[in-house]
């Protein structure tokens, strides 16, 4: 806590309890990491309090519950990670503003992202995502409409943590591809317009 001006680079941090967490600080560096198999009810890969003008670049999220958390986070840049087998892909609450999460490879994930609230201040920009189901027909490499990957069921789950016992139900299928076609939980305006088709080589 309240250390600026910080770098933390080529680590690996496995199998904590809680993983790892930085608060109350600016200018902070996290280049190259691996954070992994951080599992339990309140265990993040890295957990961000209170963060300003910070870059996360070129980590791995491998196997943690929530493997990215963001509450408070100002003006951060996320890029170039990957997010692979977690719970949570990514957390960030609704008092995060000014973030800018591109170019990163979301797959095998539970839930991609999830939040507490319906306003968006944060721009997702030409991430992959391994459930976006739509189509390039000007073969550039970039899907032709938006990517949503707030679920409406992590937005349930969030406010109901007992709906986890209906995970991979009929009834949530049927609910997540009904929310898909006509969307009225889930915010408008908390999508990825540029989604790529292909996995980063990262």
């Amino acid at each position: 806590m309240f250390s600026n001006d910080d770098a933390y680079i080529c680590n690996v941090f496995d199998e904590n309890g809680a993983g790892v967490a930085v608060m109350f600080s600016k200018n902070v560096a996290m280049y190259n990491n691996t954070f992994k198999n951080s599992t339990g009810d309140a265990s993040y890969g890295i957990l961000l309090k209170d963060i300003s003008d910070a870059e996360i670049i070129g980590n791995h999220f491998l196997n943690n519950t929530s493997a990215l958390f963001l509450e408070g986070a100002n003006r951060m840049i996320i890029k170039k990670n990957i997010f692979s087998g977690n719970g949570w892909g990514m957390k960030i609450q609704a008092n995060c503003v000014e973030n800018i999460i591109s170019y990163n490879n979301f797959y095998s994930n539970t839930f991609d992202v999830g939040t507490n609230g319906t306003l968006v201040l944060n721009t997702f920009s030409h991430n992959y995502w391994d459930k976006y189901e739509g189509y390039d027909l000007d073969k550039d490499n970039i899907g032709d409409v938006p990517f949503h990957p707030l679920s409406v069921y992590s937005v349930i789950i969030e406010n109901n943590p007992i709906a986890m016992l209906l995970f991979r139900s009929f009834m949530i299928t049927l609910l997540e591809k009904t929310e898909k076609l006509i969307p009225s939980i889930t915010p408008e305006n908390f999508r990825d317009d540029s989604p790529v088709m292909k996995a980063y080589n990262l």
